[in-house]
């Protein structure tokens, strides 16, 4: 266990900014099943969009990296886009 106290606080930090996180990218991964289910649906656009938002939301601040973020909107985007064909 780390005895400096700077040491002590970064890591009491580190827990709380792991789970905030973790919370965020809990809220991605449902926004994007929401979507994908909502495929072919009238709540599709809408969906889509709430997904897109958590994603850009999650990418402002840093928690995921840009190319990340843009990997997810579009895998999500070819993804409905398969599922109505």
């Amino acid at each position: 266990m780390a005895q400096i106290k700077a040491s002590i606080k970064s890591i009491r930090q580190d827990i709380k900014i792991t789970a905030a996180n973790a919370s965020v990218k809990s809220e991605i991964r449902t926004a994007v099943k929401k979507a994908i289910a909502a495929a072919g649906t009238e709540q599709e656009t809408e969906s889509l969009r709430s997904a897109i938002s958590v994603i850009d939301s999650a990418e402002r601040k840093g928690i995921i990296h840009k190319n990340n973020a843009a990997r997810k909107k579009s895998r999500l985007n070819a993804r409905i886009k398969a599922q109505k064909a």
